[in-house]
């Protein structure tokens, strides 16, 4: 199956590197591009593809709003927020507003191609290592509605299924939930795909900001 991807940055040499890069795999083809957000939605519709390499600083549309809006689209594709630093300040509001992960732009090529599989799969792209990097980042006290929401969405869960939330939400990958909790890896992706479906979540990200926020005070 081929995986389509959209383009959308504003520095024309990024798009021109990241079509290289991407065009280089065989099962990855870029569809379109766009220069800016505001560009974004207009052309997902036209191109319909099925991964967007979105910047998150844009001069006339940023890429948190623009992934949101994208997000909104039936069919929606998943969305790679894009940033110069691991820890950027706006990463985790992208990730709020329903990206599967982000790449850091001085990302190894294969690791960005295998990025884009990945979430094509409907997985996330953000390693063990680097959610918990991100998360202990942007520690400071959430908005308290958030902290509510999380806090209610989570209560909906059986003691097993709260387990294996608080083990991703720590950035443990399902190998590393599995070998804690004395589970199979079979069973441990039957609790996250549960968990997708009962916190309405699309992917291991989303899991881990709903614990994060929940535990927030």
């Amino acid at each position: 199956m081929t995986i389509r991807v959209l383009l959308v940055d504003d520095d024309a040499l990024v798009r021109a590197g990241l079509r290289i890069i991407l065009s280089s795999a065989e099962d990855l083809q870029v569809v379109g591009e766009a220069d800016d957000g505001a560009h974004a939605v207009a052309a997902v519709r036209a191109h319909r593809p099925d991964v967007v390499l979105m910047d998150i600083r844009m001069a006339e549309m940023d890429g948190i709003t623009a992934t949101a809006a994208v997000r909104r689209l039936d069919p929606a594709p998943q969305v790679i927020v894009l940033t110069t630093f691991q820890a950027d300040e706006q990463v985790m509001s992208a990730l709020r507003a329903g990206a599967g992960g982000f790449l850091v732009k001085d990302t190894p090529p294969a690791e960005i191609i295998r990025a884009v599989r990945l979430v094509a799969s409907g997985d996330a792209i953000i390693s063990p290592s680097v959610t918990r990097t991100l998360l202990a980042h942007f520690g400071t006290s959430p908005a308290s509605d958030r902290h509510r929401d999380a806090a209610r969405r989570l209560a909906t869960l059986t003691d097993r299924e709260r387990e294996v939330a608080t083990a991703i939400g720590a950035g443990a990958s399902n190998a590393e939930v599995a070998a804690s909790l004395f589970l199979s890896e079979a069973t441990v992706k039957a609790h996250v795909s549960r968990l997708f479906t009962k916190l309405d979540v699309t992917n291991r990200v989303h899991i881990a900001i709903l614990v994060h926020d929940a535990d927030q005070a």
